[in-house]
């Protein structure tokens, strides 16, 4: 099954199943776990993130071939790093290249991103995929410069600038896709593929992820895990291919779909309304 999240025309936001023909219907209840099929059709003005994460919790290094291609050595333990949920950006929304604390070195980093469906603490490997709601795209944006020269040593404020975390187009529910290791991911920018790898490449699996992750830990319901990107960052190319205003990032996952974002200017996008 696979959920997806939008505005209505009244401004309403719901949640509604994407049927095999294309035909999304609007779902009744409270969320979560409590949907109903409304045999309405869902009127779409604007397609959301699947869901507003309470944690946003990202792996570096996760890949075999991206490890490789940085030159770093394959990690004994998962590398953690976190986003901030501001930092959440919907399908077709504006990848805002930092001007006011200018990065001149933003770069697109396709993932597959696992939601947790229930609070969990101390799962085991072979429980932590009875745990996952579902799948989405992800796009793990990171200003490297931030990132590696001028963060004092932490990933987090080349990770966390506004619109850095693209979610979507939608959820593809865990009983959809039984073998998250089994995935074929595509990043293009431009409509230039630039990475094409397979979950099959990761160090440590999503079971690992969430038995690491939960450790000693409470991850709430709706906590998002961003998995590892595979190799063929900016980063690593020669030269090195940062995004640019103007650009159009698309991330593909088999099972899932394709998110979608622009690039523009810091400047070019309006301030948050005052509550």
């Amino acid at each position: 099954m696979q959920i997806l999240r939008y505005i209505d025309a009244s401004g309403a936001i719901h949640y509604a199943q994407r049927h095999g023909d294309g035909r999304n219907e609007r779902l009744d209840g409270k969320g979560w776990g409590d949907w109903r099929p409304s045999g309405q059709e869902a009127q779409l003005v604007t397609l959301l993130a699947p869901l507003e994460p309470p944690l946003i919790l990202g792996i570096g290094l996760n890949y075999r071939r991206h490890a490789e291609e940085t030159g770093a050595a394959i990690p004994e333990r998962p590398v953690l790093f976190m986003k901030s949920p501001a930092a959440l950006q919907h399908p077709g929304g504006p990848i805002a290249l930092p001007t006011t604390l200018a990065s001149h070195a933003v770069d697109a980093e396709g993932e597959l991103a696992v939601v947790i469906g229930r609070p969990c603490r101390n799962v085991s490997r072979s429980d932590a995929l009875d745990y996952v709601l579902g799948y989405t795209c992800a796009n793990d944006v990171s200003a490297r410069d931030w990132q590696k020269e001028w963060g004092g040593g932490q990933w987090c404020r080349g990770k966390t600038f506004d619109t850095f975390a693209p979610l979507g187009p939608w959820l593809t529910t865990a009983a959809a896709l039984p073998d998250p290791q089994a995935l074929r991911l595509r990043t293009s920018i431009n409509g230039v593929t630039v990475q094409d790898s397979s979950t099959a490449d990761m160090i440590f699996s999503v079971a690992a992820l969430i038995e690491f992750l939960s450790a000693s830990t409470t991850l709430p319901a709706g906590t998002v895990i961003l998995t590892g990107t595979p190799e063929g960052v900016g980063m690593a190319a020669t030269p090195p291919r940062w995004l640019q205003r103007g650009d159009t990032v698309s991330i593909s996952i088999e099972g899932i779909g394709t998110l979608t974002n622009p690039v523009v200017l810091e400047n070019e996008i309006p301030p948050p309304m005052a509550p």
